[in-house]
């Protein structure tokens, strides 16, 4: 079989960061995917961390994790959300990532005495990590560059794409230019020159855009429109509107109305007989935007004033629910505020109970208050990674009598380590990407509630931690009607345990949100609000 010809989209991004590049290129992903093409999204990160592991969720968002176990930036979330299809280690690029390979290469002699530039070394090794998802056969591949044009730790990434279009050739690659018009209330108008700079700014490095994508809160005015194109080289038709929507879902529909994707396939010279096809895309949002029930739902966690930071929670209430013509309101609670005087008020009226997860002692006690909470009122609660480790700590203190039961993460003179450091890990020095990532496997007990909720005995969900289950303890855990009823089959750790005098009593060590996507929501997560619906 011939190899295909991969065409390549760059998304830029120009006067300030944050505008959604994300959701555009999905949305792009997505549009394409529904005429018939094979594609793929990928992020190039210019920060120095190796990749997001080590990062507070303050700083930037959610770490996602992908099947092969690849911390991730949160947009690759969006990827898969959207495009319903894995990503890999291969989809998420940083700049840390770039330099370690180039400086392993020099330390092995690999240059041959030469001088390592950034280039042509640096934009080499970018150019190769940009190239190797065509080996996988993809018809297109989008690449979205993060920040913003004119960043310094951008420069090697637009340059690598300036030596990349002339590469690729004619028809073969694409800059999609993200941009934001600022609207003025006191003059009402919007304004085009920040967007005139930034793309003067992108030409300084070599490249043109193809087309304008403006970010605004109004419709672009006609005048204002053909402006943009003037000043900016791009035609008319190129100049798309992303205006300010209710909910991210909405964003597909409304780029397709200005045919975003036929500007994309007119400029790549590509043809599809197939017409976009969103059908099951505006199912879901029918539904979503006209909910016929309303739960609301606490999670409970320690990075709620970013709530970025467990997005993929929230998006899985949003499809889930969604499917069950539900809306989940999400009430955010920050466990560190959370005391034996103010739990029943804080935690007053909601339908269940989310336990997030999270790394460090801060906020945990409050999470265990939280766990007896809803253990002792019969809430339905779902506990997911440390959330499950929270529920084992509460049940081992208040329930076995074990008063001083924690986990070695936060006490390692314990006397009952209910959760502790694996093996493997106890002489691991270094943090980042050495914890248990990636897909796992379970196996489900049946007659479970786990295995009536997924319909299956063997599952696959992905991890990302450090400590496990005791399984010293479980003997004592079972005896007492909190059963472990998932487990990894090669080394028998405890993956899920729930409790059986209780409607919903769940805690999972892996992470159900990263499965998650429009056209299959997940059944754990569909399950949890059936039970808050029943409450």
């Amino acid at each position: 079989m011939s190899k295909k010809n991969t065409k390549y989209i760059f998304v830029t991004g120009g006067v300030t960061s944050s505008l959604g590049k994300g959701i555009v290129s999905a949305s792009l992903g997505l549009l394409l995917k529904s005429r018939g093409f094979n594609v793929t999204i990928q992020k190039l990160d210019p920060y120095i961390n190796i990749d997001p592991g080590t990062l507070n969720p303050y700083e930037h968002g959610e770490c996602y994790v992908t099947e092969d176990g690849a911390e991730t930036d949160l947009d690759l979330g969006h990827y898969e959300r959207y495009l319903d299809a894995p990503t890999s280690q291969n989809n998420n690029v940083t700049t840390g990532k770039i330099y370690q390979t180039v400086i392993e290469k020099e330390r092995k002699g690999d240059f041959l005495g030469k001088t390592v530039q950034v280039i042509p070394h640096i934009t080499n090794e970018i150019k190769r990590r940009i190239k190797i998802l065509s080996k996988q056969n993809y018809d297109i591949i989008i690449t979205e560059i993060g920040g913003t044009v004119g960043d310094i730790e951008s420069l090697p990434y637009i340059e690598t794409v300036r030596q990349l279009k002339w590469e690729l050739g004619e028809k073969n690659s694409m800059v999609i230019h993200l941009t934001l018009l600022p609207y003025l209330a006191s003059s009402g108008e919007l304004k085009t020159k920040p967007s005139q700079h930034s793309v003067r700014q992108l030409m300084e490095s070599g490249i043109m855009a193809d087309v304008l994508v403006c970010r605004t809160e109004h419709k672009i005015p006609k005048d204002q429109r053909a402006k943009l194109a003037q000043f900016c080289n791009v035609s008319l038709d190129n100049v798309i509107e992303c205006k300010d929507l209710e909910t991210i879902y909405e964003v597909p529909m409304y780029l397709q109305k200005q045919n975003f994707d036929e500007v994309v396939m007119k400029g790549l010279d590509l043809k599809s007989d197939k017409e976009s096809d969103l059908k099951e895309w505006k199912t879901f949002l029918k539904k979503f935007q006209n909910p016929k029930r309303t739960v609301e739902i606490a999670l409970v966690g320690k990075y709620i004033s970013l709530q970025d930071s467990y997005i993929s929670i929230a998006e899985a209430f949003k499809h889930a629910g969604a499917d069950l013509e539900t809306e989940v309101k999400i009430r955010w609670v920050y466990s560190g505020d959370l005391t034996q005087e103010n739990i029943k008020q804080t935690l007053d009226g909601v339908c269940g109970i989310l336990v997030a997860p999270g790394f460090g002692d801060r906020g945990i006690e409050g999470k265990v208050l939280t766990a007896k909470y809803a253990r002792e009122n019969k809430i339905p609660m779902l506990g997911i990674c440390l959330g499950m480790q929270i529920m084992t700590i509460e049940f081992a203190r208040n329930i076995l009598g074990h008063s001083k039961a924690n986990s070695m993460e936060f006490d390692t003179s314990t006397p009952d380590p209910v959760i502790s450091i694996m093996e493997e890990q106890k002489n691991v020095v270094d943090k980042g990407g050495t914890m248990r990532l990636g897909a796992w496997k379970c196996s489900l007990k049946s007659g479970s509630k786990l295995h009536d909720i997924y319909g299956s005995k063997h599952i696959s969900e992905r991890h990302r931690h450090r400590y496990e289950f005791n399984s010293e303890y479980l003997q004592e855990f079972e005896k007492n009607g909190f059963a472990a009823t998932g487990t990894n089959p090669e080394t028998g750790l405890v993956e899920a345990l729930e409790l059986a005098d209780h409607p919903f009593y769940v805690g999972v060590q892996y992470h159900p949100e990263y499965k998650s996507t429009v056209a299959t929501p997940h059944p754990l997560f569909r399950a949890f609000i059936k039970a808050c619906e029943q409450k």
